[in-house]
């Protein structure tokens, strides 16, 4: 029964004769169309109309349901460029895009070659999201800081702020989970950074009581539903 609709419903997609809600009605009756079309759920369509408005919620739906991208950034830390990986791929024929942050590149496919030329065991680059990277841009490490991450792991973010200090300043990696620490620590040594990042083992709430120490900085990225 369930691929009989299937097969219904992709003969109806690809004949454009799939029978759409009208949007019409109040916010709600409009919401519940709009979730339809767009497949999300209403409380979301509720949410992101109120506070984005109708246009931004449409684009952010939009977007939602296109294709996704892996984004790479490149360790400079270990004397690479993005010019360098730009190559690397090139040789693989595996297509890229140059994202707007000088670290970042962007693939759609291929990200199997990448792992199986080893591009990430070598450390000249990391599998990290945009988002996370334009994070660290708010951050702005400077050489000479000393910087706590809470919540830091796996740590993306750790380690591409322990690269922006070129060598001087340190980076608290602070985590409640014990084995998910054992893998960044494991990261920072592939990029040639545990000496800039220490791993501190502990529970934020705690730790910030029976703490004494100062930092220039303090990145607080709390797990979240990721809905902004």
């Amino acid at each position: 029964m369930v691929n009989a609709i299937l097969r219904k419903l992709l003969l109806l997609k690809e004949t454009d004769s799939l029978p759409l809600p009208n949007i019409e009605g109040d916010d709600r009756a409009q919401a519940r169309a709009l979730s339809i079309i767009y497949s999300h759920p209403v409380w979301m369509v509720r949410r992101w109309i109120r506070f984005l408005g109708k246009e931004e919620a449409l684009k952010l739906m939009n977007w939602n349901n296109s294709d996704p991208y892996f984004s790479l950034r490149v360790n400079t830390t270990n004397g690479y460029t993005r010019d360098d990986l730009v190559n690397r791929l090139e040789d693989l024929q595996v297509h890229y895009e140059k994202s707007i942050m000088d670290e970042f590149v962007r693939i759609r496919e291929g990200m199997q070659a990448v792992l199986q030329a080893g591009l990430l065991k070598e450390g000249m680059c990391a599998v990290q999201d945009e988002s996370a990277g334009f994070v660290v841009s708010v951050v702005d490490p400077q050489p000479g800081e000393t910087i706590m991450d809470c919540c830091a792991a796996p740590g993306g973010k750790t380690l591409f702020m322990a690269s922006r200090l070129a060598g001087q300043g340190k980076v608290s990696a602070l985590d409640i989970n014990k084995g998910r620490l054992r893998i960044l620590m494991e990261a920072a040594k592939c990029h040639n950074l545990d000496d800039i990042i220490t791993d501190i083992h502990g529970d934020l709430r705690l730790y910030a009581k029976e703490s004494t120490v100062k930092y220039d900085k303090v990145l607080l990225d709390a797990p979240c539903s990721g809905l902004g």
